[in-house]
């Protein structure tokens, strides 16, 4: 095969994938200015909002997970130019992504008293719950925004989820500034004001993103008449057999993450705190590849309508190159300045803490050295999970993340995160187990699957 074939596509790829980068990488920076700010309080503050945000990905990989469902249906509708479809998957969606997000709301409120059972430092727990309450009740506006921006993705319209990201981001930055420290007159919060800047923020996201879709010409048809509780039985079951797989591949990933953070935990605060930090670095470049995995399943399931299986296989695989080139690349950065990257969470100017903060950084950067070399297993797995869920191809991929995360990952992360082995470096070498694996068997499954979809049509 000619080279060509598959890097004239990066262009268009990148067109289409970039704002949903920015988008993505937006949460990713507050996340990432959270940190630093919170880092400044001290490493017990810096474990608790991880601790508290440990429940919130596990809720929040549900919950997005699911929403990718209405991705692939508008994206094969506006590729077959069927608007009845495409509205009625959208309206469905959202009554779904509505229920789901108090669901998820009200069941971290009943999981919180799980923190004092996990063996995690008390003080750290005390901390934790007070942010966890507030941060909690953030899932509901942000899960039916991802209805919104999983709608608007579908149509190709990746711009305007980023619109209302940046605008959620700047919010959060601004009373995470006022609120933690207590400026311009406004109450010291600490680590609870992050968590009402990161509730404010997201009521303002889901508003801006309404607002912007009922103001353009491709979408604002879509939002009239939306009759959101006259709903359809099969609409309904169809929406819920591609969601509620594609929530449990995103939860058996994100799980993994979580349990690491655990794991991490029973080995001291400090420990946890650099794990943290690693995941905040690691996710930064995640982002990049789900921003492909998102604009693979909207392109894949544009071809799927046209039912054009020769062109879908060769736009896939061009997302595939691109994204390894990202992988490559951000690997490498890892690998150069894992000494150097960790220091920025840390305030070398608090005594008290020195010791602390000074193993904090040696731990986080073995980590990634770990996370530099996942960076291509990570990518690959991501996005080939998109262009199978663009081919609406859910309940094998659910099979496949759970043995690569749970049967492979977790016992090595376990078994090699013990303190007498190698501790929170033996929990990341369990992740990239986990991450290789899947991306080997996702690959192997599209593969299979697109050449089965051209011998059929032939």
């Amino acid at each position: 095969m000619v080279l060509s074939n598959y890097t004239k596509e990066f262009k268009y790829n990148w067109k289409l994938a970039a704002p949903v980068m920015l988008g993505m990488l937006g949460h990713t920076f507050v996340s990432f200015i959270d940190n630093i700010m919170v880092g400044q309080l001290g490493t017990a503050e810096l474990a608790a909002v991880s601790l508290g945000n440990s429940f919130m990905f596990i809720a929040m990989s549900l919950g997005i997970g699911f929403s990718t469902a209405i991705t692939p249906l508008v994206a094969e509708a506006d590729g077959a130019s069927n608007f009845k479809q495409g509205k009625s998957a959208f309206k469905h969606g959202l009554f779904l992504c509505s229920v789901l997000g108090v669901t998820l709301f009200l069941l971290i409120l009943l999981a919180k008293p799980l923190m004092y059972f996990m063996k995690q430092p008390e003080e750290v727990v005390k901390l934790a719950i007070p942010y966890l309450d507030l941060v909690a009740f953030s899932l509901i506006p942000l899960i039916v925004f991802q209805a919104f921006k999983q709608f608007s993705d579908g149509l190709s319209l990746t711009k305007y989820p980023m619109y209302a990201t940046i605008l959620a981001n700047v919010v959060n930055v601004i009373l995470n500034y006022l609120l933690i420290f207590g400026k311009f007159g406004f109450l010291e919060l600490g680590i609870v004001g992050a968590a009402y800047g990161t509730l404010v923020s997201r009521f303002i996201m889901l508003w801006y993103i309404w607002y912007l879709l009922k103001g353009k010409e491709k979408s604002k048809v879509y939002l009239k008449h939306l009759k959101l509780f006259v709903l359809e039985k099969l609409m309904l079951k169809k929406i819920i057999s591609i969601g509620a797989p594609s929530a449990m591949q995103m939860f058996f990933e994100v799980a993994i993450f979580t349990a690491a953070v655990w794991l991490s935990g029973l080995l001291g605060k400090n420990s946890q705190a650099a794990n943290q930090i690693a995941l905040n670095l690691s996710s930064m470049t995640f982002m990049i590849a789900m921003g492909l995995s998102v604009a693979s399943m909207i392109r894949v399931g544009n071809q799927k309508g046209l039912k054009k299986y020769y062109e879908l296989r060769r736009i896939a695989f061009s997302f595939f190159l691109l994204g390894l080139v990202f992988a490559v690349s951000f690997g490498l950065i890892f690998f150069l300045f894992h000494e150097h990257l960790p220091k920025i969470y840390v305030d070398f100017n608090d005594a008290i803490n020195f010791k602390d903060n000074m193993e904090v950084i040696s731990i986080a950067s073995k980590l990634l050295l770990a996370a530099a070399v996942f960076q291509i297993s990570d990518s690959i797995q991501v996005i080939v999970l998109g262009a199978l869920r663009g081919l609406q191809d859910v309940k094998i991929p659910t099979l496949i993340t759970f043995i690569s995360y749970w049967v492979i990952g977790f016992p090595v992360s376990w078994f090699l995160g013990k303190e007498t082995m190698y501790g929170s470096f033996g929990i990341w070498c369990g992740l990239l187990a986990g991450l290789s694996t899947a991306s080997i068997l996702l690959y192997i499954r599209f593969n299979y699957l697109t050449k089965k979809l051209i011998l059929n049509n032939e």
